[in-house]
């Protein structure tokens, strides 16, 4: 059963098609004024060739490199606009189950300083499931493997210290791997990263001293202190009312951050305190958000279309003094 059947039979489906066509403010949630005009798109990916953007990492001078969840790949999309596949991973051996999802998953992505590329590849299979990486001109080679129970999905960078952290939101728990790839650490593992349904752990980053990570399910945000000793500290609940939150992004040096609400169709902006407002909806061209990557003023939004079917995406988007408006061609 593919993600999208899923939540199909969940009566998701339905509740993401009926988004598209007005905006609903639930919890904490306050509404913009309407839709922001003007959307300039970095990208209209084909669907046909299972172009379904799950994460994205940005590259110097404005393009990005992104994982295509079900297609088994990793492509740079260029400044202009056009995808060129990086690398193809190997399908796992034949009656393979990945977990929750069934078909093989590539899920977060992140880009070292030199161009190196790290990914994450589920397939319910031991010698496939794992940290993948990429190196420019390279072929993907498989650094760490994971439990092939898991649904590694959120990946995070501490390029200081040369340590990636995994999310995986079928076990709820927090892998630590070395850059150089080795044996995974479970870092964190509580109740707070445990799917209630379906997914839980989700999207990750390391900002301020912490791992955030979201829970799709629960609709929270988390902090996890990181410790003097690299172990985490004691887990602190930060945003709720998110429910199918999957990645999300830090706005500069302070703790408010983009989350991608993908069945709803929605970007939300979550205060330092916990509160939030919808800042883009499908009005803006938003279909299934999956990802988000944040630098300076610019957030980039990747959109796997996955319950509409309909262009999936990556949409640019300026912020300015606090508030929005689309980037312009």
């Amino acid at each position: 059963m593919s993600a999208v059947e899923r939540w199909s039979r969940t009566g998701l489906l339905a509740t993401a098609v009926a988004a598209t066509l007005m905006v609903t403010v639930t919890g904490a949630a306050t509404a913009t004024a309407g839709p922001v005009p003007d959307a300039r798109f970095l990208a209209h990916l084909n669907m046909t060739d299972g172009q379904r953007p799950e994460n994205i990492a940005l590259e110097p001078g404005g393009g990005a490199d992104v994982t295509f969840a079900f297609s088994r790949q990793v492509a740079h999309i260029t400044p202009d606009g056009r995808a060129h596949v990086l690398a193809t991973l190997p399908s796992p051996r034949a009656g393979s189950v990945t977990p929750v999802l069934t078909s093989p998953f590539l899920g977060g992505i992140v880009r070292a300083h030199d161009g190196t590329l790290y990914f994450l590849y589920a397939t319910g299979t031991s010698e496939l499931t794992g940290v993948w990486r990429l190196r420019p001109g390279g072929a993907p080679q498989r650094i760490a493997a994971l439990p092939a129970d898991g649904l590694p999905n959120g990946l995070a960078l501490d390029g200081h210290n040369g340590l990636l952290y995994v999310a995986d939101s079928a076990l709820g728990a927090v892998w630590r791997v070395p850059v150089a790839g080795g044996a995974p650490t479970r870092w964190a593992a509580a109740p707070e990263l445990r799917p209630t349904g379906f997914l839980g752990a989700n999207g990750i980053k390391i900002h301020n001293g912490a791992a955030w990570v979201s829970n799709l399910d629960k609709g929270t945000v988390l902090r996890i202190p990181l410790t003097c000793r690299g172990s985490a500290g004691p887990i602190e609940t930060r945003a709720t009312g998110l429910v199918d939150i999957d990645d999300f992004d830090f706005i500069g040096a302070g703790d408010t951050l983009l989350a991608a609400i993908n069945k709803d169709n929605e970007v939300a902006l979550v205060r330092p305190d916990g509160s939030h407002s919808i800042v883009l909806t499908a009005a803006d061209g938003l279909q299934n958000p999956t990802s988000l990557a944040v630098r300076g003023g610019t957030a980039y939004i990747a959109s796997g279309a996955y319950f509409t079917n309909s262009d999936p995406n990556v949409l640019a988007v300026h912020i300015e003094h606090g508030k929005w408006r689309k980037e312009r061609k």
